[in-house]
Order: structure tokens, then sequence, then C-alpha cells
């Protein structure tokens, strides 16, 4: 499992003073990096194997702008050319919020999904969660 820590931005609220339900999305996706890196160590765009298929966010809990976020991201199911990134968002020691994306390796030149080589889908399975 990666984990990595974010301090919300002011900007990052809504009209209610809470974490805006736009901002849980982009910070898991910074949270993917790691994921990306696997596949794609030097992050150049050119090249880039991944795309996104799905992506879904549970808000469980209300969040505020003034503490830090835990993200906590972890492989669920992989198959032959998917595989899910399920992640968690913790603050003050709750769950704020969880999300699924399902990413495709995927070649961009002839639009089509690719199978996930042995080596990857190894380094994928180092970080399975339930």
């Amino acid at each position: 499992m990666f984990e990595l820590e974010i301090e919300p931005r002011f900007s990052d609220t809504d009209a209610l003073g809470h974490i805006s339900n736009t901002a849980l999305p982009i910070w898991f996706e910074q949270a993917r990096t790691p994921v990306f890196k696997i596949f794609h160590p030097s992050l150049d765009v050119e090249g880039w194997p991944l795309i996104i298929a799905r992506l879904e966010v549970d808000l469980l809990a209300q969040s505020y702008w003034h503490m830090p976020v835990q993200l906590r991201t972890g492989i669920g199911k992989i198959g032959n050319s998917s595989f899910h990134v399920v992640q968690e968002a913790w603050q003050n020691g709750k769950q704020i919020a969880r999300g699924v994306a399902v990413l495709i390796h995927f070649n961009y030149d002839t639009e089509k999904a690719l199978s996930i080589p042995d080596d990857i889908r190894a380094k994928l399975s180092e970080h399975l969660i339930n």
C-alpha cells in the first residue's frame, strides 16, 4: 500500500467550509503516482501506457481544510489489461472517503487495450488489498 499526506488548501473548501467533493478525485489522482511509475517510471507523457475507464468516490464523512489528510492507495482486482486502484482518505483518524479507479493498460496509437506484462503484474500484486 502506498501512502501520501495532503495538506488541504483553503481553496479546496466549499461554501459550507468542508473539503469540496471535487478535491477528492484530484487528491486520489495524485496518490496514484506510484502506480503510474510501475508502468512508466519516467512519468513522461510520451508513450503513456494507461487510460482511466472508471472513477467512483464515496464520501463517508465531513472533512475540513485545517487538518492533514492521509491517502492510502492499493491494488484491487487485476485483470488481463485492466486493474482497480482502491483508495482511502483519512482525516483525524476517521475515514472520510473511499475511491476506486479502473485503469487500462493502453496503446494510444492503436487505441487498443494491452495485456499487463507479467513483471508489472507482479509489482502490482505486491500492493494487493482486500
